[in-house]
């Protein structure tokens, strides 16, 4: 019986399972920045941020927070809970760095006073602009409560992840969540977390160990997310 392929994104192929309450999420090595215009192939980056994925996923669980990781059943491929996924991205800044520097002049690496919740709408034909909790309402993308939750889970995940990469040398920068809904109704925490969705510097050389190395041409980018990888698993 041949796969059926429930969706495909820039990063991710989510595939139907024998269980219509589970969906199989592969990664790919395909890259793109810039909202698609640039795109590539960074070698071993399917099953680098399948694992990195998992490690993240399994170590917020043991910290009381709810994802929707099963199992990884490939190297490139992890079993996942079916979610119905918020048509919202929570980006989570602890230090200057990518879009907020350009609207708000900050100096890149400038370290916020307290960690920064952004929320962008997922609408790749409008760009996934920069949403406001006013717009959120207004919307009804996320109800008030629905919101207060994530906000609160944002922060705990990024309590969570900050002490894990300092304890390895790693300042995370900043970082991107996506939530949904589980058959129970309980907000659960989806998509990934990887070089993709994270800035990560190296804490003393203030190295780049993320996509940035492929959007900005620096080269070295196979060896960045083998790094973080040999962190994560440190």
């Amino acid at each position: 019986m041949t796969p059926q392929k429930l969706y495909e994104g820039k990063a991710k192929i989510v595939w139907a399972t024998e269980n219509p309450g589970e969906v199989a999420q592969q990664f790919k090595d395909d890259a793109t920045a810039f909202d698609g215009k640039k795109k590539g192939q960074i070698a071993g980056k399917g099953a680098r941020n399948a694992r990195i994925s998992a490690v993240l996923f399994r170590l917020l669980e043991e910290n009381g927070v709810a994802t929707q990781l099963l199992d990884q059943i490939f190297d490139d491929t992890l079993l996942c809970k079916k979610l119905d996924m918020y048509p919202v991205e929570v980006v989570v800044r602890n230090y200057a760095a990518g879009s907020i520097c350009k609207r708000l002049g900050f100096e890149e690496g400038a370290r916020f006073k307290a960690p920064l919740l952004e929320f962008f709408l997922k609408d790749d034909s409008l760009g996934d602009p920069l949403v406001t909790d006013a717009h959120i309402a207004e919307l009804e993308l996320v109800s008030g409560e629905e919101l207060a939750e994530i906000k609160r889970l944002a922060l705990k995940i990024n309590s969570v992840l900050t002490g894990f990469f300092a304890e390895r040398g790693v300042m995370l920068v900043d970082f991107k969540l996506e939530f949904g809904k589980d058959r129970e109704g309980d907000i659960i925490l989806g998509d990934e977390i990887s070089p993709d969705t994270c800035r990560f510097w190296d804490a003393n050389t203030k190295k780049k160990l993320d996509k940035d190395r492929f959007r900005r041409d620096l080269g070295e980018v196979e060896e960045a997310y083998a790094e973080m990888l040999k962190r994560v698993e440190k």
